[in-house]
């Protein structure tokens, strides 16, 4: 039988608009018309009985009336009474889905009405300490959460003891976690933020505060600091317990973690959120500069991460604005002193802030994807420049473009520069792409074909800061490149540093016995020069030559270079 067959009564008079929201009133009025029903049938019965007279009818009625008013009287009183419990239960938890407030109701009563009162006390008391724990833990890992460390960290530096006193917030990050997480099924991720948990309460000192606020990011609030070396003590704990490797349901998995720290000065009024925004601060240079880095904030971090967010906001839509432009530089023979080809550089003019230094906006560009429709655009205003200068009669020369990795991992990458050629009209064998050993090695298979792809539409291939990365034998003849370009870095000391020429000579020797060409950055003295070319080095680029310049400076360079072909062909 449904509950609801046997609430028919209920349901009846909760039908009527005056009983509707009051279940006193419901039992009231049955009451009244219960302690009515002898007295209407007295009535009735006086009203068709001839055996009594009209003076003895009245009085008999009378007192009836008298007697069921009086009788009703007290039954409705008692029964307001003894409806108490139920109307103060329900009053009850009115009160706490509204404030929250714990209820006081009497235990003691064993009958229905007793338990009804009890057991909504004891289940109250329960469910609030299932909702405060929800509120305030994290049900993965069992920690304090982030309201509630955000709390206790408030409590601790609110108490006046704690103003002579140093504090110092730890924020951890598991490097990589996201590609971590795509990697590894879901329970097994959550098995190991548990025994990440695990280990770093082992680290915690009793006064301590440990807390998981994020997915990837714990929190620990370092209390009782007599001595700073304490605060290094703790982090190269951290690191050195994180390094080793977590046994989850039988395999073994290696995770690394960046911290953050920040350090709340003796009578410093910071609050929660802004230590928690200082150590978010720490934590992402930390990230920045590799993994299982640390970094304590400053407010130069803040300064630097303010600049780049600035950027960032004003990078978008810069293309659409026309600030960005293609500077040239060019590339030329050491033997002959003819420019040989033009790298294509982009560069940002901002309207306030002037020219901006692409070592500042290109990683910006990398992170959040921008470098995408910025690299095509740079790819395509370059061929078309070079186009322009094989047009005005110039000699023809390679137009040399740098490829991101963002740009690289695209898999349409093939058809894109295809496209540009074909709506451009570069010949292929006029453009060159540089690529750097670093994003190769993320996925060699895919890289290689790429490569090879590549070079089959009849591109030059160079790779670029060659020596700063893998520079490995192996790796590098399996790559279908053209040529090599020894980072600057070798070579701005190659005649002082034996290491750098010793590393400049190697790559050189090298490339020669690959049969592959060779270019050097960063020429900026004679001695470099004649250095490079006492080597066998076959081009040069940097500063001794020209700085990147924009295209229309680049022509006087370009008619001596075709001046010069003229004469050796004359």
């Amino acid at each position: 039988m449904k509950l609801n067959d046997k609430l028919y009564l209920y349901s009846f008079l909760a039908s009527f608009p005056l009983l509707k929201k009051s279940y006193t009133a419901k039992i009231m009025l049955v009451a009244f018309l219960g302690t009515h029903i002898p007295l209407f049938s007295l009535l009735l019965s006086f009203g068709i009985s001839n055996f009594y007279s009209l003076e003895m009818a009245i009085r008999v009625m009378l007192i009836a009336l008298l007697a069921t008013l009086a009788g009703t009287a007290v039954t409705l009183y008692t029964l307001h009474h003894l409806l108490k419990p139920i109307i103060l239960t329900s009053a009850v938890l009115q009160n706490y889905l509204n404030t929250k407030t714990l209820p006081e109701l009497p235990t003691e009563f064993i009958d229905e009405a007793g338990t009804l009162m009890t057991d909504t006390s004891q289940t109250l008391h329960k469910l609030d300490k299932l909702i405060h724990y929800i509120s305030n833990y994290d049900d993965l890992t069992g920690l304090p959460n982030h309201d509630l460390f955000c709390d206790r960290l408030y409590l601790t530096l609110s108490q006046p003891e704690n103003n002579q006193r140093f504090v110092a917030l730890f924020l951890l990050g598991i490097d990589d976690f996201t590609a971590m997480s795509h990697g590894l099924e879901h329970q097994t991720i959550n098995l190991l933020l548990r025994a990440v948990a695990q280990r770093l309460s082992h680290c915690m000192a009793q006064t301590d505060i440990l807390a998981h606020l994020s997915e990837d990011e714990f929190a620990i609030a370092h209390i009782d600091i007599v001595y700073f070396e304490s605060v290094i003590k703790l982090y190269q704990m951290l690191l050195s317990t994180l390094s080793k490797p977590f046994s989850i349901e039988g395999n073994l998995i290696h995770i690394t973690a960046s911290i953050g720290i920040t350090i709340n000065g003796i009578n410093e009024r910071n609050s929660v959120d802004q230590l928690l925004q200082q150590a978010h601060i720490a934590l992402y240079q930390a990230k920045q500069r590799g993994r299982s880095k640390y970094q304590f904030y400053s407010p130069e971090i803040n300064a630097q991460l303010q600049e780049r967010m600035t950027l960032e906001n004003e990078l978008y839509g810069a293309l659409e604005r026309n600030e960005l432009l293609v500077y040239y530089q060019p590339l030329v023979d050491l033997y002959s002193g003819q420019i040989t080809a033009m790298e294509a550089l982009v560069r940002w003019q901002h309207p306030t802030l002037g020219l901006v230094s692409p070592a500042k906006f290109i990683p910006i560009a990398e992170a959040n994807g921008l470098i995408l429709p910025i690299g095509e655009w740079v790819l395509r205003t370059a061929c078309i420049q070079n186009c322009a200068w094989q047009l005005a009669g110039f000699t023809p020369i390679r137009i040399s473009v740098n490829l991101s990795a963002r740009q690289f991992e695209l898999p349409n990458l093939v058809e894109v520069v295809s496209k540009i050629l074909d709506e451009t009209g570069l010949q292929v064998s006029y453009l060159e792409l540089e690529v750097t050993e670093s994003f190769l090695m993320a996925d060699m298979e895919r890289s290689v074909k790429t490569l090879k792809q590549l070079r089959e539409l009849g591109i030059w291939l160079a790779l670029d800061d060659f020596g700063t990365g893998y520079s490995s034998l192996n790796y590098l003849k399996r790559f279908p490149v053209n040529m090599l370009k020894i980072d600057r870095s070798f070579v701005q000391d190659v005649i002082s540093n034996s290491d750098s020429a010793a590393v400049t000579n190697a790559i050189i020797a090298l490339a020669k016995s690959l049969r592959l060409n060779i270019t050097a950055e960063g020429v900026e003295t004679q001695e470099q020069l004649d250095y490079l070319k006492m080597l066998g080095c076959n081009e040069g680029q940097g500063y001794y030559f020209s700085c990147p310049v924009p295209a229309d400076l680049i022509t006087p360079m370009l008619q001596k270079t075709s001046q010069q072909m003229q004469k050796i062909l004359a």
